[in-house]
């Protein structure tokens, strides 16, 4: 496997974290890269920057992006004000699961987390994904809570 490196996210690479959402069948919410919906992912990709308490990053190898997730810094009252940093979007190519990425990019989302103060990561995964939930727990996350979604 060639070197993995882990960096913020830039327009450029836009299109291929969509893509790797769009290739996941639970989680891809009919995401797709067209000229119509590149706007909305621009203008996504700018209110994530432009937010002190989001980061989005990609994985690359070869210079692919491999893999991308988010990470949000929330300020809480609970646990004595513990910052929380909600793990989201994590996404690792098909033909690049198993060799270790989801590992390196979860173990750079904990060091971000602690880098920024916080105390907890927390992350929600859909309830078909087996593989991936055995996989969270081998890393040392426990299951908390049962979670609620509504589109608006």
């Amino acid at each position: 496997m060639s070197e993995i490196l882990i960096r913020r996210a830039s327009e450029a690479d836009l299109e291929a974290i969509v893509g790797l959402h769009a290739a996941d069948e639970l989680g891809g919410h009919g995401d797709q890269w067209t000229a119509a919906t590149q706007p909305a992912y621009r203008e996504a990709l700018r209110r994530i920057a432009d937010s002190p308490d989001n980061e989005l990053y990609v994985t690359v190898s070869d210079a692919e992006v491999i893999g991308s997730f988010q990470l949000t810094f929330v300020p809480a009252i609970t646990n004595r004000g513990t910052l929380r940093c909600v793990l989201e979007a994590v996404q690792v190519r098909g033909d690049q699961r198993s060799r270790g990425v989801g590992a390196m990019m979860v173990a750079f989302a904990e060091g971000r987390a602690r880098a920024r103060g916080a105390g907890i990561v927390q992350l929600t995964s859909n309830k078909r994904r087996l593989d991936a939930h055995r996989f969270y727990e081998r890393l040392g996350y426990k299951r908390s809570h049962e979670g609620f979604k509504k589109v608006l």
